[in-house]
């Protein structure tokens, strides 16, 4: 049974209210958001419970913001939620998917009464600001998130260059990639839609894949640190076909053996696809993260329009696919670099995510005995659940699937230390299977 006081927020985190009204001001994140000359009045929006007009308004400018209770209509935005999910974000440690009111909106996905009432080009231009207010009150009202800590990094182990690489769908593009380790198993990551293989970073100077593996991460045409395609700017597009004639063309250029193919979320997909034509690709194994035969989701326009800021907008949608406990310094490096992209390219990365990738009737031909197949889904993720991840390993023969506790989304980036167990039981498992029929 939940508490009544939550169909009534003014009544449950009224209290706090004044120590929130000490503390925004000094919040450096806050300060940096609203440090703009365009925020030239008072903005105010509101959050309530579903059935209840008692709200509690927010109303910011530049580096000041206020909280009062009032009535919904003073705001320009309201954010609704039923009253067990605003109890559940307010915990110290939120669990999925209520780790902030994005994981409740979600990217296409929406919770149950969960609701923007009122200007929504508002609640999106300002969604880093209002995220960031709601985190601090939450901060107030039960404390941070138990952050993990991770050591300070001493030296890196990456070395970077460029190769050109010629491809129907994108042309003839400069891409970038990095290596690092010594090891005898070959991979190869594949970073998420909209952003690029910084996400990998943490787990390329990890001793323990640098002994294992040797490691390739590579930026795809027009992401990161890669050169624009030879698509019009702007009207960057992704498909099964395109993604998978990028990797096989790289996998040749850098005269890989076989590797092993790991990616999240789109990645994620390519992956199982990669699987299901092995002997096209020539891969050697494969380990989805955050993949599944299918996404059914409704396409919204938010990622790509002129109204909208997607540098700000784009990284906000995906803060909330990660665990709360994830060290900070990790989480911002995953919104830094979803903001960094260019124009439209995690809208044309979508295009395969949402609508490109159909491995229904398909997965179920893949041959495990050439190319082994290890699914590990973080359990914060509500975009790609685990339970969606498993669903599709139960389809594949011989396929393993593994749910990893405390990281969400993006898990190598999350908190490499803990993931890299996961990956490195993946890799030993692949090579076991591949040794029995020898394939290896």
């Amino acid at each position: 049974m939940y508490a009544h006081s939550w169909h009534d927020l003014p009544l449950q985190l009224g209290s706090v209210l004044e120590n929130f009204n000490q503390s925004i001001g000094n919040n450096a994140q806050f300060v940096a958001f609203t440090d703009s000359d365009y925020i030239s009045e008072d903005v105010t929006f509101a959050i309530k419970s579903v059935g209840s007009d008692e709200t509690i308004l927010f109303t910011f400018s530049r580096s000041h913001c206020t909280a009062r209770v009032g009535r919904p209509e003073e705001a320009l935005f309201s954010l609704a939620a039923l009253p067990f999910q605003w109890e559940h974000m307010f915990k110290k440690n939120p669990v999925v998917p209520y780790q902030s009111f994005w994981a409740l909106y979600g990217q296409n996905i929406r919770q149950e009464g969960v609701e923007v009432i009122g200007d929504h080009l508002a609640f999106a231009n300002y969604a880093h600001i209002w995220r960031t207010i709601l985190d601090v009150l939450h901060d107030v009202y039960c404390g941070p998130n138990d952050v993990d800590l991770q050591p300070e990094q001493e030296d890196d182990f990456l070395v970077g260059r460029y190769i050109f690489i010629n491809t129907a769908a994108w042309g003839r593009c400069k891409v970038f990639f990095e290596r690092s380790g010594t090891g005898p198993r070959e991979i190869l990551f594949l970073h998420t839609a909209g952003s690029d293989s910084r996400q990998y970073h943490g787990v390329m100077n990890d001793s323990r894949m640098r002994t294992r593996c040797t490691m390739v991460a590579f930026d795809l045409p027009s992401h990161g640190r890669s050169f624009p395609s030879a698509q019009a700017l702007g009207g960057h597009s992704n498909s099964e076909d395109a993604y998978i004639e990028i990797i096989a063309a790289i996998i040749k250029a850098l005269g890989m053996k076989k590797p092993i193919i790991c990616g999240a979320s789109m990645a994620g997909q390519a992956c199982i696809a990669l699987a299901i034509r092995a002997s096209e690709t020539g891969i050697g194994g494969s380990i989805p993260l955050q993949g599944c035969e299918r996404v059914e989701m409704k396409r919204e326009w938010h990622d790509k329009s002129p109204l909208i800021n997607s540098a700000t907008f784009n990284p906000e949608w995906v803060y909330g696919m990660m665990c709360p406990t994830a060290p900070s310094a990790n989480r911002k490096l995953l919104w830094h670099t979803y903001s960094g992209q260019a124009y439209g390219v995690y809208h044309g990365d979508l295009d395969f995510y949402f609508n490109g990738w159909d491995g229904r009737g398909r997965v179920e031909t893949i041959d495990t005995k050439i190319c082994p197949i290890f699914f590990l889904t973080g359990e914060y993720d509500w975009s790609n659940t685990p339970q969606m991840s498993e669903d599709t390993a139960r389809k594949i023969p011989g396929a393993k699937f593994k749910r990893m506790p405390n990281l969400g989304h993006f898990p190598a980036t999350e908190n490499p230390a803990i993931f890299v167990p996961h990956l490195l039981e993946a890799v030993n498992f692949i090579d076991a299977e591949l040794d029995l029929t020898g394939k290896l």
